[in-house]
């Protein structure tokens, strides 16, 4: 199994002020977490950049930072909608029994019983509970509970067992 080497973590949304700062959508949580990765790498299409954190903070309800080299509004402007990465090696080490997201997708999942269900297509934070999105002959999707519905993951053999009813 090939694990991700660059993880999208957020994109710049808009512009801040007049000094070239910008507006950031984070989906890392805590959201500020996005901050502490540097330098990002940015796509929008084909074209890439590589750019350093400077400064950041929330502002009231969202983040905004300020990148290196981006000085002024309208150099600003000209990130709006641009994807922000990062490299898999930035992300600290999981705790044992923690994952990401990132290092779950692709995983070949079966039951407890060896019944393939299919491969990890994405995740979804429902409020409850984590989901997981199986994709497979049909669409399988199953609470993420470590211990109930999800009894074991092995990211080396890129496999995770779960207690769920095929049919359902």
């Amino acid at each position: 199994m090939s694990k991700a080497t660059e993880i999208s973590v957020g994109k710049i949304s808009g512009v801040f002020g007049i000094k070239g700062w910008v507006k950031v959508f984070s989906y890392t949580e805590a959201r500020e977490n996005i901050l502490k990765y540097s330098p990002w790498l940015l796509k929008k299409g084909t074209e890439n950049k590589l750019l350093k954190v400077i400064d950041g903070n929330l502002q009231g309800k969202f983040l905004v930072a300020q990148l290196e080299g981006v000085t002024d509004r309208d150099q600003a402007a000209n990130l709006m909608g641009w994807e922000i990465f990062i490299k898999a090696e930035q992300l600290p080490k999981a705790a044992k029994g923690e994952y990401y997201w990132s290092d779950l997708i692709g995983l070949a999942v079966k039951t407890d019983l060896g019944v393939e269900l299919g491969i990890i297509d994405s995740l979804l934070e429902t409020g409850a509970n984590d989901v997981v999105i199986v994709k497979g002959e049909r669409e399988h999707v199953i609470p993420f509970l470590q211990g109930e519905t999800i009894l074991d993951i092995d990211l080396a053999l890129g496999t995770m067992v779960v207690d769920w009813d095929p049919d359902f």
